[in-house]
């Protein structure tokens, strides 16, 4: 997606300038994989013109290899993001998606049991499982030959009710249960189990329905890692994220970081490739809760939806305090 940014604090109502860049997040996962050292692909399709030309350039110099691009259709989807201030919130408002050429692409714009053969894990969202019924066939079909291929489904739940559109829980449910049936790792807490999927719980704590909802889901759909987080926003407003990862039956948790914000759009896709990266690498659950939640604790510092952090500049802000200019 193209993003448009406002400068500074002003409203679209007031703005005469934007600043353009192309994010999303398989961008943003597949580039924060790619800075850990990992070849990070995109699978999608972009316009065959100079707006197509340029979401590619982006994509190389994020370090996202171009294998798996397809060219065609018309147009990228946009959206508009208007930067909070104290007590007002950052506005996102989305333009042009259902026409982009991602959501356009004929069913066989995309060779998945080739790519299948050529990549070890997949990540998918909800958010492109909100577009269309062709995208979803598309989605299930990758996520199929990857399985099939001996690789590993990541699904991150990521739900947006204006995607969804009225009665949304409903539509969605019969999508994700697919999706959670595939996925190997899904990202997720215990609002998704309880709006989504309907679960039930007795529990009023978030962390307890949190502990109760979670194994259930593990158990019912067969998910090998479900991870997630809490965050809350302070008087200050400072926000605490804390992570968690539900692996082997058993819950981790991260330490509770408490941090200022620069621009939290993209700063759940750091967690997820955190995650993604610590299952990769085999870490124990301990050091891969904490790198993701030091991960996406970093992209909050940042401008810009994507993480820009290496792994050495993540595990030194898991151990080390706030420091002075480093020289």
């Amino acid at each position: 997606m193209m993003r448009l940014q406002v400068q500074g604090y002003e409203l679209l109502s007031q703005a005469s300038a934007l600043n353009y860049s192309f994010s999303g997040t398989g961008v943003n996962v597949s580039s924060a994989l790619a800075r850990l050292g990992h070849t990070g692909y995109l699978v999608s399709r972009l316009p065959a013109n100079a707006v197509g030309d340029a979401a590619v350039s982006y994509l190389r110099k994020l370090g996202i290899a171009q294998s798996f691009l397809v060219r065609g259709g018309n147009y990228v989807g946009m959206y508009f993001l208007e930067n909070g201030f104290g007590a007002r919130p950052s506005r996102v408002t989305y333009s042009n998606r259902l026409e982009s050429s991602f959501n356009t692409a004929p069913e066989e714009t995309y060779d998945f049991e080739d790519i299948a053969k050529n990549i070890d894990v997949v990540h998918l969202c909800g958010i492109t499982l909100a577009m269309n019924d062709a995208v979803r066939h598309h989605m299930k079909s990758f996520a199929k030959a990857v399985k099939e291929n001996g690789g590993t489904v990541v699904f991150d739940c990521n739900y947006r009710p204006a995607h969804w559109g009225q009665d949304g829980y409903a539509k969605a449910k019969p999508h994700y249960e697919e999706m959670l049936h595939l996925a190997d790792i899904v990202m997720m807490n215990e609002k998704d189990a309880l709006f989504i999927l309907g679960m039930h719980t007795d529990k009023e704590e978030r962390q307890e329905q949190l502990m109760d909802l979670i194994p259930a889901v593990a158990q019912k759909y067969q998910i090998f890692v479900i991870a997630g987080t809490h965050r809350s926003i302070n008087g200050d407003n400072t926000h605490s994220l804390c992570g968690f990862i539900y692996k082997n039956q058993t819950f981790t948790f991260s330490k509770r970081l408490t941090f200022s914000v620069y621009d939290r759009i993209g700063a759940g896709d750091a967690y997820t490739s955190g995650i993604v990266h610590g299952e990769m690498e085999g870490f124990p659950p301990e050091k891969t809760v904490g790198f993701a939640a030091s991960a996406g604790m970093l992209a909050h510092t940042v401008v810009g939806d994507t993480p820009m952090s290496s792994e050495s500049e993540i595990l030194r802000a898991m151990t080390e305090s706030l420091g002075d200019v480093e020289r």
